[in-house]
């Protein structure tokens, strides 16, 4: 676990991250398992930040499409969910017939990373074997899904940042071509963006990301 954690904290990007959680979920897990991590913001819909194989992406795709799976259970309400046997598994009657026909899947755990009004996750492995997660499994997936919640929240205050200063820039741009073009100084430059944005009911950063693109301002009374 402790290789686990050093190799997830050297990832360039959190999908690098996800594919070597997985991996290690898969190294750690065997029982002929692959694995995966989905995660969902309101409004984005459900992506894999983390996948060994096409299989775990289209039934992690199939239980959105479904609107039913261990992973959709794990992720809204229970800590974690276990299936043994999905050939005669009766609380997801169209996705387990489908994940064992199809891919010969026929044990999952899946375990919830975190929940929250704006945002879900679970941890998500398939195997091929019955009752291929016995308890030992299902703490090893627990302390895999910390590492993975930590993963996603330290990614997400990167790319907050990372967006931050790429804003200040935009409009650090857009400010500079209104006190060229006008000959405005950088305060009455700023206060046009304001009067801009209140009138207009748009975002500052907007109007500043318009005006760097077409190197012109409209509406301005200099």
């Amino acid at each position: 676990m402790r290789q686990v954690a050093r190799e997830v904290d050297a990832a360039d990007d959190l999908e690098q991250a996800g594919d070597r959680i997985c991996a290690a979920a898969v190294e750690l897990l065997g029982g002929h398992a692959e694995a995966g991590i989905s995660y969902a913001q309101r409004g984005r819909g459900v992506e894999n930040i983390g996948a060994t194989s096409d299989s775990v992406r289209h039934g992690d795709a199939l239980q959105v499409e479904l609107g039913e799976g261990p992973c959709l259970d794990a992720a809204w309400n229970q800590e974690q969910v276990v299936a043994s046997d999905l050939a005669h598994e009766q609380r997801w009657p169209r996705w387990g017939p489908t994940m064992v026909r199809e891919y010969g899947i026929t044990s999952m755990l899946c375990t919830q990373l975190f929940t929250t009004r704006e945002q879900l996750g679970a941890l998500n492995i398939y195997s091929t074997d019955r009752d291929a997660f016995d308890e030992e499994a299902q703490e090893l997936a627990r302390l895999l899904a910390v590492h993975a919640a930590l993963t996603v929240a330290a990614a997400q205050q990167v790319q907050h940042l990372t967006i931050a200063i790429d804003r200040r820039t935009t409009i650090g741009k857009a400010l500079g071509i209104i006190m060229v073009q006008h000959d405005l100084d950088d305060a009455r430059a700023f206060a046009v963006l304001q009067r801009l944005s209140r009138h207009g009911n748009r975002k500052l950063y907007s109007i500043a990301e318009e005006v760097v693109r077409t190197r012109r301002l409209t509406g301005i009374d200099s």
